[in-house]
């Protein structure tokens, strides 16, 4: 639990500070920092989706060759 709290602090940091040094501004550094994650959350659930369904058929196509 602690590597996934320190990860998410490094994630925030790295998010803020590059939005940050292209923008000049601490608000927008602070909101693509949080809305971010979130968004990249969400898509990784609907990758993790798609993935596992593509891992299924590529199984079921190996056994429909035996």
């Amino acid at each position: 639990m602690i590597k996934t709290f320190t990860f998410a602090i490094l994630h925030f940091s790295v998010a803020f500070s590059i939005t940050y040094l292209l923008t000049g501004s601490i608000l927008i550094g602070g909101t693509v920092a949080l809305v971010e994650p979130a968004v990249n959350t969400v898509v990784f659930y609907f990758h993790d989706k798609a993935w596992k369904s593509y891992e299924y058929k590529k199984k079921s196509r190996r056994m429909a060759a035996f």
